[in-house]
């Protein structure tokens, strides 16, 4: 077998890759030219939604069909508004405030501008349960650990991305909840047995094929119950047999970073693509790590020559293909379909935004003294805990109380101290910052950083009467005279735990 033009566009089809710039690099409008059907965006393609809207009409200018794929989560994980940060919580807020109806709303608005921005394929949402407390890479990102609680959500975010014509993604399949490895790095490893698999991982990804999802993202996750040899993402009986078969999803199946260590490391970039097909993915996504022609190549290349050689049947790969080009017509009806009713458009004529009001909804505040008085009376000493985040989150988004504080309580200042500078000099010159005035400590994660805990226990025992805000997930709720759990560290939460300790809303 020789490399034919049909073998080469059919490897074309598969490959997602993502670029550099903000605007189509001539590689990418002549691959475009030649068959790419996928694209994915970056927070470093990102400047703002006109911008985005630009960047995708001149790629479409290549190819009409073309799937733009984006990471927008919303929260903690948001690549549309990573500048400035999310104007909507997370799942996990989601989650607590637990009303589907809102949960699809959120998504439905998310869509909307998804679309407007001319992108059609979001990664999202996370149905992961997230059993795991200190768990480094899903945290926020789960609605909760509850497995019912999560699949109704995930069914709702479904319905209300879909409805504005963008295809959602559930994801990381069989489910990235209950592991301590973030798979940036090294491969997780998944100890549930097949029977708790199926009580609570899986339950999610149950309601999201019933609710019609049109993509599902694997986890590089060795799930050893299932398959004790090779990642989800690089399994046969994981993707064929469990997701296909037993699930019933007929829909595009997408790889999680290709170039992520837990499948690269062992594989290479171009082995663990050829392998993800050959178990039964359909997208190849590329581009996170290593954004070139080079590499993008390189993985279509694996692919064909993998079916050349005999490693990769050739039907599987067009069956791949076949896949890819019914989503990319499927957002192209759909979006035929939601401009012709504008109705499904409009936009809640009155009250806050949407985001705002949830993310009000997730507030959870415990009083531990009788003395203790919210709103604050007047502008305090903010100390912000800022831990290192997962590759997954954009370490330069806008987070905390501080900044949004200040705007309502002028003369508000702020101390953000990190793991390397959080030393016992540097807290307390926060403390004497703070003499004569209300000190807030915000906090993200604490049950999962020594060093929070540590810094935390400090700054409480000279002030009991400080107000700490918990802006990741909650651990304790007896800490400060007042605790607040925002559950979501969007800028919206920090918003909405601002409002609460001035007593008044945010002007925007």
């Amino acid at each position: 077998m020789k490399r034919g033009p049909e073998l080469l566009r059919l490897a074309e089809t598969v490959v997602f890759p993502g670029f550099e710039g903000r605007t189509p690099p001539d590689w990418l409008r002549r691959r475009l030219g030649e068959g790419l059907t996928g694209v994915v965006l970056f927070s470093r393609n990102i400047a703002t939604p006109a911008q985005v809207a630009d960047l995708t009409a001149a790629l479409r200018e290549e190819n009409p069909q073309l799937l733009v794929g984006i990471d927008e989560e919303s929260g903690e994980v948001t690549r549309l508004e990573a500048v400035d940060g999310s104007t909507r919580p997370g799942n996990f807020a989601l989650g607590v405030a637990d009303d589907p109806a809102l949960t699809e709303e959120i998504a439905a608005d998310l869509g909307r501008d998804l679309a407007v921005a001319g992108v059609n394929l979001n990664f999202a949402p996370s149905a992961d349960v997230n059993s795991n407390p200190d768990n480094p890479v899903i945290g926020l990102r789960s609605f909760g650990a509850d497995p019912d609680l999560v699949a109704r959500h995930t069914a709702a975010w479904i319905r209300g991305m879909q409805s504005a014509g963008v295809a959602a993604c559930a994801k990381h399949f069989p489910g990235h909840g209950d592991t301590s490895v973030d798979s940036h790095h090294g491969v997780p490893l998944v100890t549930a047995t097949a029977e708790e698999l199926r009580d609570v991982a899986l339950r999610p990804f149950r309601a999201a094929v019933a609710q019609g999802v049109r993509t599902i993202m694997t986890g590089h996750l060795l799930v050893g119950a299932l398959d004790p040899a090779m990642p989800a993402t690089l399994s046969r009986p994981i993707l064929h047999g469990l997701l296909r078969d037993e699930l019933g999803f007929d829909g595009v199946v997408v790889t999680d970073g290709i170039e992520m260590a837990a499948v690269s490391r062992s594989y290479g970039i171009g082995g663990a693509s050829v392998l993800a097909v050959a178990a039964g993915a359909d997208a190849i996504c590329v581009g996170g790590e290593h954004a070139d022609e080079e590499t993008a190549i390189a993985v279509r290349d694996a692919i064909v020559d993998a079916v050349i050689e005999g490693r990769l049947d050739e039907e599987r790969l067009a069956d791949a293909a076949r896949r890819v080009c019914e989503l990319a017509l499927w957002t192209t009806s759909a979006a035929r379909r939601t401009s012709a009713n504008p109705a499904e458009d409009a936009r809640t004529p009155s009250g806050p935004p949407i985001g705002l009001a949830a993310a009000r909804r997730a507030l959870r505040v415990t009083r531990r003294s009788a003395a203790a008085v919210l709103p604050l009376a007047s502008p305090p000493h903010v100390v912000e805990l800022a831990p290192e985040m997962n590759l997954a989150i954009e370490k330069d988004t806008p987070w905390g109380v501080g900044e949004p504080l200040g705007k309502l309580l002028a003369g508000t200042t702020v101390t953000r101290l990190e793991a390397a500078t959080a030393t016992g000099g540097a807290i307390e010159a926060a403390l004497v910052a703070a003499t004569g005035r209300p000190l807030v400590v915000v906090v993200r994660d604490a049950h999962r950083h020594a060093w929070q805990t540590d810094a935390l226990r400090h700054l409480l025992a000279a002030r009991a009467d400080a107000v700490v805000v918990e802006m990741g997930l909650p651990g304790r709720s007896d800490l400060g005279a007042v605790h607040i759990a925002t559950h979501g560290a969007a800028r919206v939460c920090g918003q909405a735990a601002a409002e609460l300790l001035a007593g008044e809303p945010v002007v925007t």
